[in-house]
């Protein structure tokens, strides 16, 4: 049997892991002299709370010693495994993952090259093809190519959470907020590069933002799109998914909220809508 394993930063619901049985190696953040687990003993209301309380949250990559573990467990059995990393460009779990596969024969590590549901569409896609009985090596194959057709961006209310992480200048942040502006941050080449800005209050910038995503529809593959968003108003994921539904491309319409990493690095009122191009 094939074993579906991915990072913690896929952002897939508990009942899509579930459903797939689908194996997680936890990030994990540091607040100040404590260590947790993303998603086991810390969710993203702890980061915001934390951030608040003036605290500083820093996201670690899975080392590898944590990999071998988790590895030694899935393939106990006889199973192989295919492991899906958040991408190179923004940690070093993939390569040490890569390291830790190293001991172990039948595991395949993919680069997502992508973060959040963006990788969460190759994950989706590995248990699918794993419960078809595509063999290992081509269930990787497929990825790789796969992974040069997402299309992952989110649209971020405030910079405060970047200025902190170093991703931006504080200078930049409080200009953004002061002229009301509303980035996109779009995931290009396994790397996070700042798109459109949108200009208002939240939810008009949003729609904005949506509409410009889907504003090809010809393009876009119809199997499935990730609404994924952090510390968001449900009534928002609501609007973003009456919006995705009014075009009637999608077959499925998937609904989830963002980890710790996504969370802790772009802060409450983000949303992205993340899909496949053709």
């Amino acid at each position: 049997m094939i074993r579906i394993s991915a990072d913690s930063t896929c952002d897939l619901s508990p009942v899509l892991l579930e459903r797939f049985n689908i194996a997680i190696t936890p990030l994990s953040i540091t607040v100040e002299d404590q260590v947790f687990k993303d998603a086991v003993d810390i969710c993203p209301e702890d980061i915001f709370r934390f951030v608040s309380e003036g605290k500083t949250c820093v996201t670690g990559a899975v080392n590898v010693y944590e990999y071998q573990e988790h590895f030694q467990r899935l393939t106990a059995d006889g199973d192989q495994v295919i492991h899906i990393c958040l991408g190179s460009g923004f940690s070093s779990c993939y390569n040490h993952a890569v390291l830790a596969a190293r001991d172990f024969s039948g595991v395949e590590i993919v680069d997502s090259k992508n973060l959040s549901t963006g990788s969460g569409h190759l994950v989706y896609e590995a248990a699918l093809m794993a419960a078809e009985g595509i063999e290992l090596l081509k269930i990787q194959e497929i990825l790789n190519e796969l992974r040069t057709k997402i299309d992952a961006s989110f649209m971020i209310d405030q910079l405060d959470y970047l200025a902190k992480g170093g991703r931006c200048s504080t200078i930049t942040a409080q200009g953004a907020k002061i002229l009301r502006l509303k980035p996109s941050i779009e995931v290009r080449d396994g790397a996070m590069i700042v798109g459109r800005k949108y200009r208002g209050v939240f939810e008009k910038a949003l729609r904005l933002y949506v509409l410009d995503r889907l504003q090809d529809p010809s393009a876009l593959d119809p199997s499935r799109v990730f609404i994924t968003g952090a510390g968001c108003d449900p009534d928002v994921f609501a609007m973003v998914q009456s919006i995705v539904e009014e075009y009637g491309v999608f077959e499925e319409i998937i609904v989830t909220e963002a980890g710790c990493t996504i969370s802790n690095h772009c802060g409450p009122n983000t949303l992205g809508v993340l899909f496949r191009r053709r």
